[in-house]
């Protein structure tokens, strides 16, 4: 099953923002997708309903050449900590993953809820 992308994004070297390098970044409604590397690739992807929780940081260059970094935090085993570096409409990008992971889980029913201090009573 292909899906299209929704986003593909380049790492780009900080000054000015050009996307020289060999990283790409690919975003689909269930999977996110980094490839690195010239002579030695390597392809990493990671189903969203793993993404647990996703962060966006910007430094102060990163902010003048319209760019961030979103770091996507998951359960998967090979890449627990996935950093998607120097991206544009990083915040797009940022809302997306979180919207579709959370579709995602509610799609595979895998949705985990937590007990934020509600006292159950015991039974005698």
């Amino acid at each position: 099953m292909t899906e299209d992308a929704v986003y593909t994004e380049k790492k780009r070297i900080l000054f000015f923002g050009l996307p020289w390098t060999f990283t790409k970044y690919t975003i689909t409604p269930s999977m996110l997708t980094i490839d690195e590397g010239l002579f030695k690739t390597t392809e990493n992807d990671c189903y969203m309903y793993k993404i647990q929780d996703v962060r966006l940081t910007q430094t102060l260059l990163e902010k003048i050449f319209h760019l961030g970094t979103v770091e996507c935090f998951s359960g998967d085993v090979t890449h627990p900590d996935m950093k998607l570096i120097h991206v544009k409409h990083a915040k797009e990008i940022k809302n997306y993953i979180l919207e579709a992971s959370e579709a995602a889980r509610i799609k595979r029913r895998t949705v985990h809820m937590m007990d934020i201090g509600v006292e159950t009573e015991e039974l005698e």
